[in-house]
């Protein structure tokens, strides 16, 4: 299967690194479902591109719905792509439980009623996938961000899951980056060093290869993507 038949949806689309994944996988002949809780734009049109915005991906019945109109409009889908997610900085002994549900409900919750959502649709086999974004610090925590990490933890390990559950006819496989670069980040962080970042673009090339041909014999990988940080 080329790049120029696949089927691709992303969550998440309208962001800093959805944006990046939705213009690469254009770029390489890719037909795509861009879905997000912000609204479409109209400056975002291509022949190739069908966007849904003001979707609740917590929502069962939202996201249910969206994957129905979209594999309606794609025909199929062979790919899905979680970026739909957030970030929150914080001491544990400054947190309220607010955060933790905040956190839950933004990286797991909505990762789990996409796919849950999405796998109807999904064609099966190898060239089959579902990429997820989990974080390296889901690998080693630091201070300020026990929420975020734990949220990501529980993605990387759900990725896991799922790729033993539907090996031989959907991959699973989460990428796990450091510090993006982009413009949020910059603004929290305006004394870092950016060039040490990862950009979207370069995360975006990761993902994309989780979701081609040949990454087919990948499944229930966690791939570190941290840049020179």
């Amino acid at each position: 299967m080329s790049n120029s038949t696949r089927r691709v949806a992303v969550t998440g689309a309208f962001g800093a690194l959805g944006a990046a994944v939705v213009q690469l996988a254009l770029k390489s002949g890719a037909v795509v479902a861009a879905i997000d809780y912000a609204p479409a734009d109209s400056a975002r049109d291509h022949e190739n591109l069908h966007q849904f915005g003001g979707v609740d991906l917590s929502s069962p019945e939202q996201a249910g719905k969206v994957f129905l109109d979209a594999s309606e409009a794609m025909g199929g889908l062979d790919s899905l792509i979680n970026i739909a997610g957030g970030f929150t900085w914080e001491t544990f002994s400054g947190s309220d439980i607010g955060s933790w549900d905040k956190m839950y409900n933004i990286n797991v919750r909505t990762a789990v009623i996409s796919t849950q959502s999405a796998l109807p649709f999904l064609s099966k086999g190898l060239h089959s996938s579902v990429v997820n974004i989990s974080a390296n610090s889901a690998l080693k925590s630091e201070m300020g961000v026990a929420a975020y990490t734990a949220s990501k933890a529980a993605v990387a390990k759900l990725t896991e899951s799922l790729a033993d559950e539907y090996k031989g006819q959907i991959r699973f496989n989460a990428v796990l980056p450091s510090i993006v670069d982009t413009p949020v980040n910059r603004a929290d962080m305006p004394d870092a060093d950016f060039s040490a970042w990862v950009s979207p673009d370069e995360l975006a090339k990761v993902i994309l290869f989780l979701t081609s041909p040949n990454s087919s014999a990948v499944t229930g990988a966690l791939i570190p993507v941290v840049g020179r940080v």
